[in-house]
């Protein structure tokens, strides 16, 4: 991230992530404190749990959804994105991240995890040409790797955020300028928006997914 952005870049996407440590806040410091950037990371890829750096509070989490096609305005659904008992869409409460000032749901006292979220069910996900090696050909790719830079390009499609802005907390201040999902879980969880879609604000969608590039400016 630090010498994407010494380059640059105002928007940063990432996807990886593992499991949190004590460590975590001075890494904030050191690797994702950069104002004016907008920075993603990807949840997590193996159901519900909270993961490092998606628990940063100077990112945006990204959360993953299944999308399904209807017969309404829209012409999908969207359901949270769990295709296994090991396999679906990260979210959950940050054990050391402290919550940012912006985040405001009650239960979890830290950081919470996502904020936003993009399609990840590998069934209808990205397509990608591999022209390396025998294997060379298209193929569909999901995970929440993918919606990651699929909202860094919404934020880049919104324009460049303002110098000192954390851009994570403008889609909290647009949250009707998303689709919220209000069905499917990742797990099972003691606080049930930690692990299940909701009205409103959950863990593994936060607040929906991008309704244009509204939610994603100042």
């Amino acid at each position: 991230v630090n010498e994407a952005v010494t380059l640059g870049a105002k928007f940063v996407s990432n996807s990886y992530g593992g499991s949190e440590s004590s460590s975590d806040t001075s890494y904030d410091s050191s690797y994702f404190n950069h104002p004016g950037v907008a920075i993603t990371v990807s949840a997590g890829d193996e159901d519900y749990g909270a993961e490092y750096p998606a628990a940063s509070k100077y990112v945006t989490s990204v959360g993953g959804t299944a999308l399904s096609t209807s017969s309404n305005s829209r012409g999908w659904t969207e359901t949270v994105w769990k295709t296994s008992s090991t396999e679906g869409t990260g979210s959950g409460c940050s054990s050391y991240d402290a919550k940012p000032s912006w985040q405001t749901d009650t239960g979890c006292t830290k950081r919470m995890i996502a904020d936003v979220s993009a399609v990840a069910d590998p069934a209808t996900g990205v397509s990608v040409y591999d022209s390396y090696g025998v294997t060379a050909g298209w193929y569909t790719f999901g995970g929440t790797s993918a919606s990651s830079p699929i909202i860094a390009a919404v934020y880049a499609l919104a324009g460049t955020p303002g110098s000192s802005d954390y851009p994570a907390q403008y889609p909290y201040k647009h949250t009707s300028s998303l689709n919220d999902v209000t069905s499917g879980n990742n797990g099972s969880c003691s606080t049930s928006y930690f692990c299940t879609a909701t009205s409103g604000y959950d863990g593994p969608t936060g607040w929906g997914t991008p309704k244009g590039v509204s939610a994603f400016t100042g």
